[in-house]
């Protein structure tokens, strides 16, 4: 009896996430127009509360170039990871990771796993990792559903990548220099130790690696019932050919370790110095973590041809990033210029009591994740009125950072920004993922608010520490 119910359970799993997958690839968007008709629902949503035409306009304009730092900052997280995730070491480490899931349904859930794991170190090194690892698998284990693993590979980004080292929320306040003025009255500095390594983090992220794993495996069809990549039309080629020999006394160059171990040396003195004097974690932001991905990718690669090489391959996925980032800037400027980011934020804060606020910041920071795909902008949009209503309401501020990261993360599931690493190195669609993602997100999003609110109420109030 418990057998016969476990398969009828795989067997509603596996519709489901089919059913999903089949509407997502007829209705769902490409990226760009996702970005698109959330510009026209901000607009509608301006025009609503008073705004004139060139008054959104003009906050639109004047804000469309505010992302730029981060736009780049992204971009080179993208770039870094695929530099150390295509370099020599790293593809012979894949290659014997992919070796051992044997059926489609452990493929899948191991591909998910290990994305999630790699998402704790780097968010856009597990999008890489992941993409390599999921063509490795398919060229041993045949009917593997092409949808269902590339929306394992895309979990990371959907999950537990900001209760991790590159949350940029995280890291942002842990860091002084960092901090806006404003806020640090408010929330004064708040250490990785009480965020990132804290055993309430650590909760959140085992419960949701278990389920999202237990997800993959009972949702994704058995080789009778999968849509292979090639019937998709789907070819995942082998992209790293032959560096050959140098020609001239130019190309010699590009071909020595010398001037790679000359780079190499220099970033490790800096960042030596660096962790040295701003202590440990204090030193861990964007700009650090592109820096440590981009010196590993140097050394990887041994020599400068075969880093320019692999630099090369991966700007062009850059490309979404970097059209998309500017309108979601745009986003910003009419949320702020129509004072509607108040608006939500005075009325999620109105029905909130000490034990429920982080079940309503989750809720808020959610829900606006959607229009403001953007781990660290956002949160700096969103910290001032959360950490303030946590102040006056006594809740612990540094869980109200994670409340923010747990919770930013669930749109990321149905939202194709993040989605764009992934498809341009498999040549999948966002549509091609976004079934299985939001079969994740039915599951995520209840536990990771009822998560928020009950290990939240373990957590005392800390006054604001400002050295």
């Amino acid at each position: 009896m418990g057998r016969e119910t476990v398969r009828n359970e795989q067997g509603m799993m596996a519709r489901l996430g089919a059913t999903l997958a089949d509407w997502s690839e007829k209705w769902f968007p490409d990226a760009y127009v996702f970005a698109a008709i959330a510009v026209v629902v901000v607009v509608i949503a301006a025009l609503c509360l008073g705004r004139t035409p060139m008054q959104i306009s003009v906050d639109f304009g004047k804000s469309f170039w505010n992302l730029i730092p981060f736009t780049m900052q992204m971009a080179f997280i993208v770039i870094g990871g695929y530099i150390v995730a295509v370099s020599a070491p790293v593809r012979k480490g894949i290659a014997v990771l992919a070796r051992y899931p044997k059926t489609p349904k452990t493929a899948v859930a191991y591909v998910a796993m290990l994305a999630m794991l790699a998402s704790l170190i780097s968010w856009g090194f597990s999008m890489i990792f992941a993409g390599i690892l999921m063509k490795e698998i398919s060229k041993r284990v045949k009917g593997i559903d092409y949808r269902a693993i590339g929306a394992a590979g895309y979990l990371g980004l959907g999950s537990i990548w900001a209760l991790g080292l590159s949350s940029s929320a995280a890291l942002l306040m842990a860091t002084k220099g960092s901090i806006p003025a404003g806020l640090l009255q408010i929330s004064g500095v708040i250490g990785l130790n009480q965020t990132l390594f804290t055993w309430q983090n650590l909760v959140m992220i085992v419960v949701l690696v278990i389920v999202s794993v237990w997800i993959c495996y009972v949702s994704t069809p058995t080789a009778e019932h999968a849509r292979t990549a090639e019937m998709a039309g789907i070819v995942y080629h082998d992209s790293y050919e032959d560096l050959g020999t140098p020609q001239t006394p130019g190309e010699k160059l590009e071909f020595s370790p010398i001037l790679t171990w000359v780079l190499v040396i220099i970033g490790v003195l800096y960042l030596g110095n660096l962790f040295v004097t701003q202590g440990g974690l204090a030193a861990l932001d964007l700009n650090t973590y592109n820096f440590m991905f981009l010196i590993a990718g140097m050394l990887l690669h041994w020599r400068p041809r075969a880093f320019l090489r692999a630099a090369a391959k991966a700007v062009p996925m850059t490309g979404g990033v970097l059209l998309q980032f500017p309108l979601y800037a745009g986003i910003f400027g009419v949320l702020m210029g129509s004072h509607l980011n108040e608006i939500l934020a005075k009325f999620f804060v109105s029905v909130s009591t000490q034990s429920t606020l982080p079940l309503v910041g989750g809720c808020y920071s959610a829900i606006l994740g959607l229009f403001l795909p953007s781990g660290g902008g956002k949160w700096v949009v969103e910290a001032p009125y959360l950490l303030d209503a946590a102040k006056s309401l006594h809740v612990n501020m540094a869980w109200m950072v994670q409340v923010y990261n747990a919770a930013e993360a669930l749109p990321n599931f149905i939202n194709p920004f993040w989605m764009l690493p992934l498809m341009g190195l498999t040549g999948v669609k966002a549509r091609d993922l976004a079934g299985y993602s939001t079969l994740q997100l039915i599951f995520h999003l209840p536990i990771v608010l009822l998560m928020l609110w009950l290990l939240g109420m373990t957590l005392p109030y800390v006054a604001p520490i400002m050295n």
